[in-house]
């Protein structure tokens, strides 16, 4: 960067201090602000103004700007770690713990729906099963994005607006196209030591376990509507644009692959001692208990491995349907394999 150009003064108009600024500086807000929406508010402001300089000659001076502007707005509209933030920054709390209230109660305060309509948004939920977010949705009393950023005012969690975010490239290779649909979440960046991932429902432990083994560090869930995750699907992983996330999995492919070609050397020297055994005569009775046991044993890692193979090696486009093309073809070959060699 130029060593005239101090992004802070020149773009945000932060006067001479600390660089970088403290999150509430950096958001042009009062120091402690607790209204989210303000900050938010001040946060998108502050956003579209930086965007402007993206595709001049200082595009990379203005996406680190940007995402420092998403990783501040994200901390202080985070209860827990806005909470933690001011502490360092000196600011002293009451021992009470932070309270969650239900997002059917936050559109009350809010002013989105009326004490009436509450009432009404829970028996209507209860009746059909939905969650109260879904449930305010298909009553139309709110937008999907006002009830997104209830609940998740209600889970303690951030809200954010994909429109706003740009995911690091790097992230977004790691994790493959099918991980990201079946969980309906799209991963952006690593902020504080732990992998920023959007989603639209509260991410479980399984996910956040697979996200930790993939990327090496934690993760931290926020809130996100079903359509922006959609649409950042399509965005950013269309067929053939994450070849590198199948590039990451290679090397648990051939893992994949060389267990599966062990298992298959086991099944050429088990069918040749079987075919041993029956030219020199009937096998007795604990023999035969044993080729269907090793039969069973070897259908099972053949269901295994192909489905392993599929997962880790062919293509998301190569699938028809979804549907996985080793494991339609691999385990009824070894099932007829199994019969013949050893149940027969």
């Amino acid at each position: 960067m130029p060593a005239t150009l101090d992004v802070y003064k020149d773009w945000l108009g932060i006067p001479e201090g600390p660089r970088p600024p403290d999150h509430y500086e950096l958001l042009r807000l009062v120091r402690f602000e607790d209204d989210p929406e303000k900050v938010r508010k001040h946060y998108q402001k502050l956003n579209g103004h930086v965007r402007k300089y993206a595709t001049g000659e200082f595009s990379k001076e203005s996406q680190d700007l940007l995402n420092e502007l998403a990783k501040a707005m994200l901390c202080l509209t985070d209860p827990e770690r806005k909470r933690e933030y001011d502490k360092q920054l000196g600011r002293e709390f009451d021992e009470e713990e932070l309270g969650r209230r239900p997002m059917e109660d936050v559109l009350v305060e809010q002013g989105q729906i009326t004490s009436d309509q509450r009432a009404e948004l829970r028996s209507f939920a209860e009746a059909r099963g939905l969650s109260m977010r879904d449930a305010a949705v298909q009553m139309k009393l709110v937008d999907a994005e006002a009830a997104t950023r209830a609940y998740a005012q209600q889970l303690g969690m951030s809200y954010v607006d994909l429109n706003e975010m740009t995911p690091d490239d790097a992230v977004l290779d790691k994790l493959p196209r099918n991980v990201v649909k079946r969980n309906e979440i799209l991963p952006l960046f690593v902020d504080d030591d732990m992998l920023l991932v959007a989603c639209v429902h509260e991410p479980e432990p399984p996910l956040e376990e697979e996200i930790r083994l993939r990327y090496g560090v934690p993760m931290r869930g926020v809130l996100t509507t079903p359509l922006a995750v959609r649409q950042g699907i399509a965005k950013y992983y269309a067929p053939g644009m994450r070849d590198e996330a199948v590039a990451e999995e290679q090397p648990a492919a051939k893992a994949a692959g060389k267990a599966a070609a062990k298992t298959a050397a086991k099944s050429k020297a088990a069918a040749k001692s079987a075919a041993a055994k029956a030219s020199s005569g009937p096998l007795s009775d604990t023999e035969k208990r044993q080729q269907k046991l090793i039969g069973v044993l070897l259908m099972l890692w053949a269901i295994i491995g192909s489905v392993m193979l599929d997962t880790l090696l062919v293509p998301e486009s190569w699938k028809v349907g979804g549907a996985y093309l080793l494991t339609l073809f691999i385990p009824p070959i070894a099932a007829v394999f199994v019969y013949f060699a050893y149940w027969k």
